[in-house]
Protein backbone atom coordinates (compact mmCIF):
# COMPACT_ATOMS: atom_id res chain seq x y z
CA UNK A 1 0.00 0.00 0.00
CA UNK A 2 1.28 3.52 -0.80
CA UNK A 3 2.35 5.71 2.09
CA UNK A 4 1.35 8.91 0.25
CA UNK A 5 -2.43 9.37 0.28
CA UNK A 6 -2.64 9.45 -3.51
CA UNK A 7 -6.41 9.05 -3.66
CA UNK A 8 -6.87 12.28 -1.74
CA UNK A 9 -3.88 14.02 -3.33
CA UNK A 10 -4.91 13.36 -6.91
CA UNK A 11 -8.50 14.40 -6.21
CA UNK A 12 -7.15 17.74 -4.99
CA UNK A 13 -4.97 18.34 -8.07
CA UNK A 14 -7.14 21.01 -9.77
CA UNK A 15 -7.60 22.84 -6.46
CA UNK A 16 -3.95 22.82 -5.42
CA UNK A 17 -2.83 23.79 -8.94
CA UNK A 18 -4.90 26.98 -8.70
CA UNK A 19 -3.81 27.60 -5.10
CA UNK A 20 -0.14 27.16 -6.02
CA UNK A 21 -0.35 29.46 -9.02
CA UNK A 22 -2.19 32.25 -7.19
CA UNK A 23 -0.42 32.08 -3.82
CA UNK A 24 1.38 35.00 -2.27
CA UNK A 25 4.08 36.08 -1.59
CA UNK A 26 5.10 33.60 -4.33
CA UNK A 27 3.86 30.30 -5.71
CA UNK A 28 3.38 27.65 -3.03
CA UNK A 29 0.78 25.34 -1.58
CA UNK A 30 0.30 23.57 1.77
CA UNK A 31 -1.39 20.15 1.72
CA UNK A 32 -2.45 18.60 5.02
CA UNK A 33 -2.78 14.83 5.46
CA UNK A 34 -0.13 14.10 2.83
CA UNK A 35 0.65 10.63 4.18
CA UNK A 36 -1.99 8.12 5.17
CA UNK A 37 -2.56 8.16 8.95
CA UNK A 38 -0.89 4.75 9.40
CA UNK A 39 2.11 5.73 7.27
CA UNK A 40 2.52 9.02 9.11
CA UNK A 41 2.68 7.26 12.47
CA UNK A 42 5.09 4.65 11.09
CA UNK A 43 7.40 7.37 9.73
CA UNK A 44 7.37 9.21 13.07
CA UNK A 45 8.32 6.03 14.89
CA UNK A 46 11.18 5.32 12.48
CA UNK A 47 12.90 8.72 12.56
CA UNK A 48 16.57 8.38 13.58
CA UNK A 49 18.25 10.73 16.02
CA UNK A 50 20.69 13.16 14.39
CA UNK A 51 24.42 12.53 14.51
CA UNK A 52 27.14 15.14 14.89
CA UNK A 53 28.45 14.46 11.38
CA UNK A 54 25.07 15.53 9.98
CA UNK A 55 25.30 19.07 11.31
CA UNK A 56 24.58 21.65 8.59
CA UNK A 57 27.63 23.14 6.87
CA UNK A 58 25.86 26.53 6.84
CA UNK A 59 27.50 27.29 10.17
CA UNK A 60 27.06 31.05 10.11
CA UNK A 61 23.54 31.17 8.70
CA UNK A 62 21.99 28.24 10.56
CA UNK A 63 22.09 27.06 14.16
CA UNK A 64 21.78 23.53 15.55
CA UNK A 65 20.44 22.17 12.26
CA UNK A 66 21.10 18.64 11.02
CA UNK A 67 20.74 17.24 7.49
CA UNK A 68 20.68 13.57 6.51
CA UNK A 69 20.17 12.92 2.77
CA UNK A 70 20.55 9.15 3.30
CA UNK A 71 17.68 9.02 5.82
CA UNK A 72 16.10 6.07 4.04
CA UNK A 73 18.73 3.68 5.39
CA UNK A 74 17.34 4.04 8.92
CA UNK A 75 14.17 1.97 8.40
CA UNK A 76 12.18 0.18 5.67
CA UNK A 77 9.27 2.63 5.91
CA UNK A 78 11.65 5.54 5.21
CA UNK A 79 13.12 3.68 2.24
CA UNK A 80 9.61 3.07 0.90
CA UNK A 81 8.69 6.74 1.36
CA UNK A 82 11.84 7.80 -0.48
CA UNK A 83 10.93 5.57 -3.41
CA UNK A 84 7.46 7.13 -3.58
CA UNK A 85 8.84 10.68 -3.51
CA UNK A 86 11.08 9.96 -6.51
CA UNK A 87 8.54 7.72 -8.23
CA UNK A 88 6.46 8.27 -11.35
CA UNK A 89 3.13 8.79 -9.61
CA UNK A 90 4.29 11.63 -7.39
CA UNK A 91 6.23 13.09 -10.32
CA UNK A 92 3.00 13.15 -12.34
CA UNK A 93 1.31 15.06 -9.52
CA UNK A 94 4.14 17.62 -9.38
CA UNK A 95 3.98 18.13 -13.13
CA UNK A 96 0.22 18.69 -12.99
CA UNK A 97 0.71 21.14 -10.13
CA UNK A 98 3.57 23.09 -11.68
CA UNK A 99 2.93 22.70 -15.40
CA UNK A 100 6.49 21.63 -16.21
CA UNK A 101 8.21 18.27 -16.68
CA UNK A 102 9.97 18.19 -13.32
CA UNK A 103 11.65 15.26 -11.58
CA UNK A 104 12.82 14.75 -8.00
CA UNK A 105 16.54 14.36 -7.26
CA UNK A 106 16.87 10.73 -6.16
CA UNK A 107 20.04 11.54 -4.18
CA UNK A 108 18.31 14.21 -2.07
CA UNK A 109 21.38 16.47 -2.36
CA UNK A 110 20.85 19.25 0.18
CA UNK A 111 17.67 17.53 1.30
CA UNK A 112 16.60 14.43 3.16
CA UNK A 113 15.81 14.44 6.87
CA UNK A 114 16.19 17.94 8.35
CA UNK A 115 16.11 18.34 12.13
CA UNK A 116 16.49 21.52 14.16
CA UNK A 117 17.48 21.22 17.81
CA UNK A 118 17.19 23.66 20.71
CA UNK A 119 17.37 27.27 19.54
CA UNK A 120 17.69 26.27 15.90
CA UNK A 121 17.15 28.80 13.13
CA UNK A 122 17.78 29.12 9.40
CA UNK A 123 18.45 32.56 7.96
CA UNK A 124 16.48 33.81 4.99
CA UNK A 125 17.94 32.65 1.69
CA UNK A 126 17.30 31.76 -1.94
CA UNK A 127 18.44 28.24 -2.82
CA UNK A 128 21.19 27.30 -5.25
CA UNK A 129 20.04 27.52 -8.86
CA UNK A 130 21.53 24.32 -10.34
CA UNK A 131 22.32 20.91 -8.92
CA UNK A 132 25.88 20.73 -7.51
CA UNK A 133 26.67 17.52 -9.43
CA UNK A 134 24.39 17.78 -12.47
CA UNK A 135 24.79 21.36 -13.63
CA UNK A 136 22.27 20.85 -16.43
CA UNK A 137 19.54 20.45 -13.78
CA UNK A 138 17.71 23.65 -12.81
CA UNK A 139 16.08 23.69 -9.38
CA UNK A 140 12.36 24.44 -9.61
CA UNK A 141 10.49 23.27 -6.50
CA UNK A 142 11.14 22.63 -2.82
CA UNK A 143 9.07 19.77 -1.38
CA UNK A 144 8.84 19.87 2.42
CA UNK A 145 7.05 17.21 4.48
CA UNK A 146 6.71 18.35 8.09
CA UNK A 147 6.81 15.72 10.83
CA UNK A 148 6.03 17.74 13.94
CA UNK A 149 3.32 15.75 15.73
CA UNK A 150 1.11 17.79 18.08
CA UNK A 151 2.63 21.05 16.83
CA UNK A 152 1.74 24.19 18.81
CA UNK A 153 2.02 27.69 17.34
CA UNK A 154 3.95 28.75 20.43
CA UNK A 155 6.82 26.52 19.33
CA UNK A 156 7.55 28.79 16.36
CA UNK A 157 9.63 27.48 13.48
CA UNK A 158 7.20 28.70 10.82
CA UNK A 159 8.39 28.60 7.22
CA UNK A 160 8.92 32.32 6.62
CA UNK A 161 8.58 33.47 3.00
CA UNK A 162 9.69 36.78 1.51
CA UNK A 163 9.43 37.80 -2.12
CA UNK A 164 12.58 39.80 -2.85
CA UNK A 165 11.00 41.34 -5.96
CA UNK A 166 7.96 42.98 -4.36
CA UNK A 167 8.67 42.67 -0.61
CA UNK A 168 5.62 40.46 -0.06
CA UNK A 169 5.76 38.21 3.00
CA UNK A 170 3.99 35.12 4.28
CA UNK A 171 4.42 32.15 6.60
CA UNK A 172 3.30 28.55 7.00
CA UNK A 173 3.25 26.62 10.27
CA UNK A 174 5.24 23.33 10.20
CA UNK A 175 2.25 21.20 11.21
CA UNK A 176 2.72 17.43 11.30
CA UNK A 177 1.86 15.60 8.05
CA UNK A 178 1.70 18.88 6.14
CA UNK A 179 3.38 18.98 2.74
CA UNK A 180 4.54 22.36 1.43
CA UNK A 181 5.52 22.65 -2.22
CA UNK A 182 7.06 25.99 -3.13
CA UNK A 183 8.74 27.65 -6.07
CA UNK A 184 12.47 28.11 -5.58
CA UNK A 185 14.11 30.90 -7.58
CA UNK A 186 16.29 33.92 -6.90
CA UNK A 187 13.43 35.95 -5.43
CA UNK A 188 11.87 33.22 -3.25
CA UNK A 189 13.57 33.94 0.07
CA UNK A 190 12.69 31.59 2.91
CA UNK A 191 13.92 30.33 6.29
CA UNK A 192 12.73 29.98 9.88
CA UNK A 193 13.26 31.99 13.04
CA UNK A 194 14.63 30.68 16.33
CA UNK A 195 12.46 27.79 17.51
CA UNK A 196 11.04 27.15 20.98
CA UNK A 197 10.13 23.48 20.75
CA UNK A 198 9.70 21.55 24.03
CA UNK A 199 12.82 19.90 25.49
CA UNK A 200 13.68 16.78 23.54
CA UNK A 201 11.61 17.79 20.51
CA UNK A 202 13.13 18.85 17.18
CA UNK A 203 11.73 20.79 14.26
CA UNK A 204 11.60 17.94 11.76
CA UNK A 205 10.95 17.65 8.04
CA UNK A 206 11.86 15.61 5.00
CA UNK A 207 12.98 17.82 2.12
CA UNK A 208 13.13 16.88 -1.56
CA UNK A 209 13.90 19.06 -4.57
CA UNK A 210 12.45 18.95 -8.07
CA UNK A 211 14.37 19.95 -11.20
CA UNK A 212 14.03 20.47 -14.93
CA UNK A 213 16.81 19.85 -17.42
CA UNK A 214 18.09 23.04 -19.01
CA UNK A 215 21.41 23.70 -20.77
CA UNK A 216 20.86 27.45 -21.16
CA UNK A 217 23.45 28.61 -18.65
CA UNK A 218 23.11 32.23 -19.70
CA UNK A 219 19.42 32.50 -18.81
CA UNK A 220 19.88 30.49 -15.60
CA UNK A 221 23.44 30.92 -14.34
CA UNK A 222 24.89 28.41 -11.91
CA UNK A 223 25.05 30.03 -8.46
CA UNK A 224 25.16 28.88 -4.88
CA UNK A 225 22.72 29.79 -2.10
CA UNK A 226 22.06 33.52 -1.68
CA UNK A 227 21.86 34.46 2.00
CA UNK A 228 19.76 37.42 3.15
CA UNK A 229 19.88 37.40 6.98
CA UNK A 230 17.41 39.81 8.54
CA UNK A 231 18.63 39.79 12.15
CA UNK A 232 20.63 43.02 11.89
CA UNK A 233 24.01 41.32 12.31
CA UNK A 234 26.35 43.53 10.26
CA UNK A 235 29.17 40.98 10.08
CA UNK A 236 26.79 38.25 8.96
CA UNK A 237 25.34 40.49 6.26
CA UNK A 238 28.83 41.30 5.02
CA UNK A 239 29.69 37.62 4.82
CA UNK A 240 26.44 36.91 3.00
CA UNK A 241 27.39 39.40 0.28
CA UNK A 242 30.60 37.51 -0.56
CA UNK A 243 29.42 33.97 0.23
CA UNK A 244 28.63 32.99 -3.40
CA UNK A 245 32.18 33.93 -4.46
CA UNK A 246 33.72 32.04 -1.57
CA UNK A 247 31.59 28.96 -2.29
CA UNK A 248 32.53 29.05 -5.98
CA UNK A 249 36.24 29.07 -5.11
CA UNK A 250 35.81 26.29 -2.55
CA UNK A 251 33.80 24.17 -5.00
CA UNK A 252 36.45 24.61 -7.71
CA UNK A 253 39.23 23.18 -5.57
CA UNK A 254 37.41 20.84 -3.18
CA UNK A 255 34.07 20.03 -4.81
CA UNK A 256 30.63 20.39 -3.23
CA UNK A 257 30.40 19.30 0.41
CA UNK A 258 26.60 19.18 0.02
CA UNK A 259 26.90 16.68 -2.83
CA UNK A 260 29.53 14.62 -1.01
CA UNK A 261 27.24 14.24 1.99
CA UNK A 262 24.65 12.55 -0.23
CA UNK A 263 27.08 9.99 -1.65
CA UNK A 264 26.18 6.40 -0.81
CA UNK A 265 28.63 3.68 0.08
CA UNK A 266 27.40 1.43 -2.72
CA UNK A 267 27.52 4.13 -5.42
Amino acid sequence: MPHIDYQRLEALTPTVHAAFKNARPYAHVAIDGFLTPAAYQAVLAALPAPREGERSSDYVFAKNKFENPIFDEAAPVLSELRQELVGARFQAFLQALYGKAVFVDADFVGGGLHQGGAGSYLDMHADFSRHPKHREWVRELNILLYLNEGYDEAWGGHLEMHNADDDGKGRVAPVGNRMVIMLTKGHTLHGYKTIHFPPGRMRTSIAAYAYTEDHDFESTPDRSTLWRPDDGNVAKRALASVAPTLVAVKRKFFGSSTAKRAERKDS
